[in-house]
């Protein structure tokens, strides 16, 4: 039976970026359709490749591996004319560039401004960057903790009487892939009525203020410095973890009705009629009251109990469960969240499963992560036309770096390039 259609089929994209924001987004492009070129230096490859543990048998890095399934590797040194000249030609016929690069660089390479809509009219150009393509903060580097911590989502995350704490993924690459990915998403729409391209300018400091939405919403709205609740909601009580005899139970109550269900499942009804407990302003004021009542009822029976009796009554809870339990658990089986992607002839990789469930078009993650030029050749051929002597030739000029076949340079440790940011 042949796979269904996919939603981006014939849609091309460069991936020029590193590290997270990025390819992250180039592997949602991916897994819908996309066929996605990812661009490498050719020694050093993605700096991800290096973070670790842990690492596969093969010795590539789980982290690698999480956001770059789905893609072509082709190394390309743009240092030299004939790297630089090879990805001009990949853009050339390209639908989509997503690079996160400095600055200085976006700017050696030709990509900043209106330059590239000047070369290449057609092409969407997503630019994921820490504070933004222009402006007075652009040249700074970017990574995801300064954008947590300079956007106030770190002082609004941990206990209310401890330090701020970042959140336990790099949350705000990961928002800005997403964004990116929306934006390029409409960008397309448009190119296909106008048959112009455009600018998809993402920072990881403006996906983190996005992600404020409620809390920011409040200080704009009633100019109070917002504070850290822990697991608690400064608006919603009880919307936090309970311990239940065997282990913790998230409670998330978000109305009145909700909470007389509760109070009925707790054997206390009429918890619901006291009047500093009957609407959710009033528990929100009378928090200190309500919930070491609720810990007691809650510490007599198993989470399993608590779990099925609130299921039935309708009350949104759910059991808190570590990394293991929620990967290997029941829905995540169902809604095939875990999938395994790999080489012919090799073993396989487990990943998680694409996120959007199309019922025509659906996301499928259909290549492992690529090696470092893995299928160089085979991308210069199929979308630029080359044959083996052109490529031989870049090759002898050093489009694809030092030739294997040569004794290394000798080059001193301080010399070495460091890892970059965003």
């Amino acid at each position: 039976m042949a796979e269904p259609a996919r939603a981006l089929d014939g849609v091309r994209v460069v991936d020029a970026s590193r590290i997270l924001a990025g390819p992250y987004c180039g592997m949602i492009l991916g897994d819908l359709g996309a066929t996605v070129v990812k661009i490498e230096e050719p020694e050093r490859g993605d700096d991800t490749r290096r973070w670790g543990p842990p690492f596969t048998d093969a010795g590539e890095s789980a982290y690698y591996l999480s956001v770059n399934r789905s893609k072509l590797g082709v190394a390309l040194d743009l240092a030299t004319p004939a790297g630089r000249s090879t990805f001009e030609a990949l853009l050339d016929r390209a639908d989509v560039l997503i690079e996160n690069y400095k600055t200085a660089t976006r700017e050696s390479l030709g990509l900043a401004g209106d330059a590239p809509r000047t070369r290449f009219p057609r092409l969407v150009h997503a630019a994921v960057s820490g504070f933004g393509a222009s402006g007075s903060r652009a040249a700074r580097p970017g990574y995801d903790s300064i954008a947590q911590a300079e956007s106030g989502l770190m002082s609004i995350t941990g206990p209310p009487d401890g330090d701020p704490y970042k959140l336990g993924v790099a949350i705000s690459d990961l928002a800005a892939g997403l964004h990116a990915a929306v934006g390029i998403l409409a960008a397309l729409r448009r190119r296909d009525r106008t048959g112009e391209g455009q600018l998809v300018d993402v920072s990881l400091l403006d996906a983190s203020l996005g992600l404020l939405a409620n809390v920011g919403s409040s200080w704009l709205v009633a100019g109070e410095t917002p504070e850290r609740w822990g697991n608690a909601h400064a608006s919603i009580v009880p919307y936090e973890p309970v311990a239940t005899a065997d282990g913790m139970l998230m409670l998330a109550v978000g109305n009145d009705r909700q909470f007389r269900a509760l109070c009925e499942a707790l054997g206390d009804p009429a918890l619901a009629d006291d009047p500093r407990f009957a609407t959710n302003p009033e528990r929100v004021k009378n928090r200190a009251d309500l919930l070491p009542r609720l810990a007691g009822r809650f510490r007599t029976r198993t989470r399993a109990h608590w779990q099925l009796s609130l299921d039935r009554l309708g009350v949104p809870a759910g059991p808190v469960r570590t990394v293991p339990e929620a990967l290997e658990g029941e829905i995540a089986r169902e809604r095939n969240m875990v999938v395994e992607v790999g080489r012919p002839g090799e073993p396989s990789t487990r990943a998680i499963g694409p996120v959007p469930k199309l019922s025509h078009s659906p996301a499928i993650p259909h290549l492992p992560p690529p090696r470092i030029g893995e299928h160089t050749e085979s991308v210069l051929s199929s979308w630029l036309g080359y044959d083996a002597a052109k490529i031989a030739a870049l090759r002898a000029a050093g489009a694809f770096g030092a030739d294997p076949s040569a004794p290394p340079p000798s080059v001193p440790e301080s010399s070495a390039r460091p890892a970059g940011g965003s």
